[in-house]
């Protein structure tokens, strides 16, 4: 059976996940639109997506900061490829540094394009869905919405911006009972190109920290959200254990990050002098879907629902609590003196000798 193709409107679509997300959507016949500022790295998307078989792929060449610009470039794209189904917020920046040493207007531009780029993008997509009542808005969330870590401030303060803005939008949207609905997928580390181009004030050159996923495994992961309905996924193990982690034992995160997080995000390399970077424009050389890390990177991983994994720590922790306080009550519980032992042998002699007794 034939599934109907729908309008799919990507940020952050000319490199890493959302590359790797067009091409998904595209592969299984969906009209996809692209947004990005990089005309260049858009068009050669767009190339490459038809000459795989797509069937519809348009682009605008936009700084999703720029909300007018942003609205008129969703209503040109919904002109050419017809009213969107589902729109994804993927576009990102980050800098590579501790608090003290980065610059408040880099700081700024992080929040503006992670941050207020989901909020534009958002405002983009209700334009079209809320009167039409119908629509499904993806927000690309991170582990790190949940749990800061060393030298990526501004990134983890607008992941944990976005997820606030998005419960905010979710309750008005159940308030006015509309079918659009909202869900985040928050990820794992991923080897993208961002480790290339961002803006670092470290020694090294920037990495992964852990063990990285490759963007087409969050692709597919973002593919099955849109056919789903909760209102937020987990994907991989690194993902569930940070978040629940977090909520347990945050202290104790703390010192581990401090004492890991640090030289865990930077290679062995130094960290070239003049390296060109993405914050204030686009790098097009090294626009492509995976980044430098491919070796070790995972080609898979576990999504979940978020609320289920909730539900689930929840159930294992009360079990958990009920064994153990069973087990504590027991070695508490009072034991029956035992009878000393010449009274234990005068009782045994009392038995025998009633049974020698013959009956009468």
């Amino acid at each position: 059976m034939n599934r109907r193709a729908r309008t799919v409107i990507i940020t952050g679509a000319s490199a890493g996940i959302g590359r790797a997300i067009a091409a998904r959507f595209a592969q299984a016949g969906d009209r996809v639109g692209l947004i990005a500022r990089d005309q260049t790295a858009l068009e050669a998307v767009q190339r490459e997506l038809l000459a795989s078989g797509a069937r519809d792929v348009e682009w605008e060449a936009v700084d999703v900061c720029d909300a007018a610009a942003l609205f008129a470039a969703a209503d040109r794209l919904e002109r050419r490829l017809g009213l969107m189904d589902i729109w994804i917020n993927d576009a990102m920046e980050t800098v590579f540094s501790t608090v003290a040493d980065i610059d408040p207007t880099e700081f700024r531009r992080v929040t503006e394009v992670t941050y207020l780029g989901f909020v534009h993008g958002t405002m983009a997509a209700l334009k079209s869905m809320r009167l039409r009542r119908r629509g499904r808005i993806i927000q690309i969330g991170s582990a790190l919405a949940y749990r800061g870590i060393p030298l990526q401030s501004a990134y983890c303060g607008a992941k944990h911006a976005m997820r606030g803005f998005t419960n905010s939008l979710r309750a008005e949207l159940l308030h006015e009972k509309s079918p659009v609905t909202v869900s985040v997928i928050e990820l794992p580390a991923v080897n993208t190109p961002q480790f290339d181009w961002a803006r670092a004030h470290i020694p090294h050159a920037p990495r992964p920290m852990g063990v990285p996923v490759e963007p087409e495994v969050v692709a597919d992961a973002v593919f099955r959200v849109a056919e789903g309905s909760s209102r937020e996924y987990w994907l991989g193990w690194q993902t569930i254990l940070t978040i629940l982690g977090n909520s347990v034992v945050p202290a104790y995160l703390d010192r581990y990050l401090a004492r890991k997080a640090v030289a865990g995000q930077q290679t062995s390399t130094p960290l070239p002098a003049g390296r060109d970077d993405n914050l204030d424009h686009p790098v097009t050389a090294l626009h492509r879907t995976r980044g430098s890390f491919s070796v070790g990177s995972s080609l898979h991983a576990m999504l979940i629902d978020g609320e289920l994994a909730r539900a689930a720590c929840v159930i294992i922790g009360a079990t958990l609590f009920l064994v153990a306080g069973a087990a504590v009550a027991r070695r508490r519980r009072p034991r029956s003196p035992r009878p000393p032992n010449s009274l234990r042998h005068e009782t045994v002699r009392t038995l025998r000798a009633r049974r020698a007794v013959p009956l009468p």
